[in-house]
């Protein structure tokens, strides 16, 4: 049994580069308690109302990362000039004495130049347009000494068996460590510390690091996230934090980051972060991800813990002389509260590629926030100073415990990879496989034989289909395309339905993006972060488990998802039925050239005749399907303008739909809004009607006599009810709930041809309904939460019992004229859950269109 404390946290493309001259020779010379962060919470307002410069959608083709350079035909150094950035004073790191971001393409030029052993490419940029810079740090190789390290790691994912086979394997083989900087913006001296760190390998003289070189490749991603560190926030230039979006990979710093491991395939990676004070060395308490092979995971991720926890007291700070506790181990040393649970982290996303050791590393003293803008410089850079030498040390005892352990983790890699294609069951971990692991420690999932996304009638959303397949394949998956009709477990699937085939190398991250999830509710009390999320059950595609069966399939591989768009052939109006994100973006694209588009009471589009040809361009571009118009009757449908306060996540879904966007928040009301370029207010974070002063007041009213309101989450209810709008009493369930749940839905215009399921954090229902209330969707009767986190509250309330039958999402007129949806639900949570993007944009769509008209009487 482990310590009772308490865990104290705080919590593309590729710039063009110039192959460099001849690389030198080696050189001859060396040169306490604090409140924790849970990142996005329920009220999320990421610097909603400063966001500038977006320029992403949602988009038809598959993605196309940037791909680490690991050709074939290249050996190593792999050196090029990095393009230098220009001179930023204002950058964030200067304060502290750190390296800016503009000084380290510099650095990194002037190692390259005198050292063979460290090679620097650009593997994609920011948002704001800054490069993401990689460095190898290895012993030189010949080309075919390179191909050779191709040739074996690509047989360790493919060939897992044979390679496991091969004695000399590990002998002949370099193996790869991650290590990650960074990813939170003003958690800056990870950075730090891997500059520090390349250059020591890059010119130390010591046998030990020739060796090591010699039996390694080291990649370091110097920044994951240059925009935060110039400007001095965890988010990146568009407001998401980057360490919640892997397995959705809805930023290009993450796309980056994907794409690096997946060509390095790293045994061991180390993300560093800050600050908890000590040092936070993981691994973590339960609940742990059930998808891991987590008897090889635990026993080198535990060792090297421990070895960094070793490394870090060896640098001898100490409470009283430095302010720096010693380190903890969550595993070790708390019962819950740090897990590893979500796939959503780096250090939990990497050993679905193979990482047998993978760590969140937080460094002790905070330089960040308010202490940032209130402490001394000089204390500041005493802090930092100290932090980079801690994180310095915890990447020299990852390479030592690599160096120290290489032929084991290599063989536990190809044991993690040979037992996802051999199918074996999901292994429980042995009690007692390192100190403390107890039946509190045990979690397993089933594996099926496979998934299978059908096509045809069967299929709910071909286009859906189509981008869950291309994003599977994104993350190195292996799905197959049918040529033949064929059955499976007692059912008949059509020629063209896809096929993941669960006896596959990277089968625990394939099934923890399409397994339902599970209801940990039970097992822990609260959770770091989410605790359910699902792409089968909230990207919008029907995707079946199949648990048994012979898998005889005639199929092909796939590298891309088969084109979806059509127009049918036979003249007269068009119909498309807003089901999925890329037909809301071709509706919005059609708006904005001016289509004469009809909205039809069952939450579809009709397209004139006439517009046949902007029909057909928007069909190919987005893989979207035309039908013909069965009614054309309806009301008018415009272009919808919106001012929204809201998260950023939020902003960066509704403008990725093509709906036109302006951030507003209190102040920005209170300044004098000019309301006429207005359709929709749409109300999440950051607006408080009673804080608007008399004249923003009379403004946000005769808005509403013509305009429409929708509304997500505890602030949006209580702009409802304080702007006397719907009559609706909304009940908060507990505050950490957060999940997959099952929802009944009407055939009204917002609910209508939503799925069978939603996401919830913080959730919200409804009730004492008034006359003029529509319900749209409600949670099921018979017991809302298929995989999460959701207990009561103390006393009783806010749990997934008093939910069951209760509205989660209303609509209806208010007595004015202003068309109002209210959200209980989390519909764009970090951009994840695209299958529920269109029931937002029919909120959109429905209020906008009977805004202002006559109020029907109930």
């Amino acid at each position: 049994m482990r310590l009772s404390t308490t865990l104290l946290g705080i919590a593309a493309s590729a710039a063009l580069v110039v192959p460099m001259g001849a690389a030198a020779a080696d050189p001859v010379q060396p040169t306490p308690p604090a409140v924790r962060d849970f990142g996005n919470g329920p009220e999320r307002n990421e610097e909603a109302a400063g966001l500038s410069g977006w320029a992403e959608t949602l988009r038809a083709q598959p993605e196309e990362p940037y791909r680490h350079s690991q050709g074939r035909d290249r050996g190593y150094p792999r050196q090029t000039r990095l393009p230098v950035p220009a001179e930023n004073p204002a950058d964030a790191s200067v304060k502290l004495g750190l390296v800016p971001y503009h000084g380290i393409a510099p650095k990194l030029n002037d190692l390259q130049q005198r050292s063979r052993r460290v090679s620097a490419e650009v593997v994609g940029r920011t948002h704001q347009g800054r490069d993401l810079y990689l460095v190898t740090v290895t012993a030189p190789e010949s080309r075919d000494e390179a191909r050779e390290q191709d040739r074996i790691r690509e047989r360790i994912e493919n060939d897992p068996a044979g390679a496991a086979r091969d004695r000399k394997l590990a002998k002949r083989y370099k193996a790869p460590i991650f290590v990650n900087n960074n990813i939170h913006g003003n958690e800056w001296e990870g950075a730090d510390a891997a500059l520090r760190v390349i250059e020591e390998l890059a010119t130390s003289t010591a046998p030990q690091v020739a060796d090591l070189l010699g039996r390694t490749r080291i990649y370091f991603n110097v920044t994951a996230n240059p925009d935060g560190r110039a400007n001095g926030t965890r988010a990146n230039g568009i407001g998401f934090d980057l360490n919640r979006d892997f397995i959705t990979a809805s930023q290009p710093e993450v796309r980056a980051m994907r794409q690096v491991m997946i060509d390095t395939q790293p045994v061991a990676m180390v993300d560093l972060h800050g600050y908890v004070n000590g040092t936070l060395i993981e691994p973590t308490t339960p609940p742990h991800g059930a998808n891991y092979e987590y008897d090889l995971f635990i026993k080198n991720t535990y060792a090297n813990g421990l070895g960094m926890e070793a490394a870090v007291k060896a640098l001898g700070h100490t409470p009283e002389a430095d302010g720096v506790f010693p380190p903890q181990i969550p595993f070790r040393d708390s019962e819950e509260g740090w897990d590893d649970w979500p796939p959503i982290f780096t250090p939990q996303y990497a050993p679905f590629h193979g990482a047998v050791a993978s760590h969140t590393v937080e460094i002790p003293l905070r330089v960040n926030n308010a202490d940032y803008v209130n402490l001394p410089v000089e204390e500041l850079r005493r802090r930092s100073s100290i932090n980079t030498a801690i994180a310095a040390a915890a990447i020299r005892a990852t390479y030592d415990f690599v160096q120290s352990r290489h032929d084991e983790l290599i063989a536990d890699q190809i044991e993690v990879f040979r037992r996802g294609a051999a199918g074996e069951p999901s292994k429980a971990v042995p009690l007692g496989i390192v100190p403390g692991f107890g039946p509190e420690d045990v979690y397993t999932t089933t594996y099926p034989r496979a998934y299978v996304i059908p096509a045809g009638s069967a299929q709910r959303s071909a286009t859906a289909a189509g981008r869950l397949v291309d994003h599977l394949i994104a993350n190195d998956i292996r799905v197959e395309r049918a040529r033949q009709p064929f059955r499976l477990n007692g059912r008949t699937y059509p020629a063209g339905s896809y096929v993941v085939d669960m006896h596959q190398s990277k089968r625990g991250l394939a099934n923890v993006m399409l397994e339902a999830g599970a209801d940990i509710s039970p097992r822990v009390d609260a959770m770091y972060d989410i605790s359910g999320w699902s792409h089968a059950l909230l990207w919008g595609a029907t995707v079946d488990g199949v648990p048994t069966g012979s898998l005889r399939v005639h199929s092909e591989p796939v590298k891309a998802a088969a084109p979806t768009g059509s127009v049918p052939k036979t003249g007269g109006p068009l119909a498309l039925k807003v089901t999925d994100a890329k037909e809301v973006l071709a509706l919005n694209e059609l708006l904005a050239q001016g289509v004469a588009v009809t909205w039809t009471a069952d939450g579809g589009a009709v397209v004139p005749a006439a517009a046949r040809n902007a029909a057909r361009t928007v069909a190919d571009r987005y893989g979207v399907a035309f039908t013909r118009a069965g009614q054309t009757s309806g009301v008018p449908l415009s272009q919808v303008r919106i001012a929204a306060a809201a998260s950023a996540d939020e902003l960066f879904t509704l403008r990725g739909l093509g709906f036109a966007v302006t951030p507003v928040s209190t102040a920005v009301l209170n300044a004098g809004f000019d309301w006429s370029a207005t359709d929709v207010l749409f109300v999440s974070s950051g607006l408080s009607h009673a804080a608007l002063n008399p004249a923003a007041r009379a403004a946000l009213d005769a808005f509403l006599a013509t305009g429409a309101v929708v509304t997500r989450g505890g602030t949006g209810a209580t702009f409802n009810a304080a702007a006397g709008l719907l009559s609706a009493t909304a009940v908060a369930g507990r505050g950490d709930a957060n999940g997959v749940v099952r929802v009944t839905t009407s055939d009204g215009p917002v609910g209508g041809g939503s799925p069978e399921h939603s996401f919830v954090y913080s959730p919200r229902w409804f009730t004492g309904l008034g006359p003029e209330v529509t319900v749209e969707q409600s949670y099921a009767a018979d017991g809302p939460l298929v995989a999460g986190h959701w207990r009561p509250n103390a006393d009783g309330t806010g749990g997934p019992e008093a939910a069951r039958g209760q509205a989660a999402v209303v609509s209806g007129r208010d007595e004015r004229g202003a068309a109002v949806v209210l959200f209980g639900t989390e519909p764009m949570f970090r951009n994840h859950p695209k299958g529920l993007f269109p029931q937002v944009a029919r909120a959109l769509y429905w209020s906008s269109s009977v805004a202002g008209a006559t109020v029907p009487t109930p």
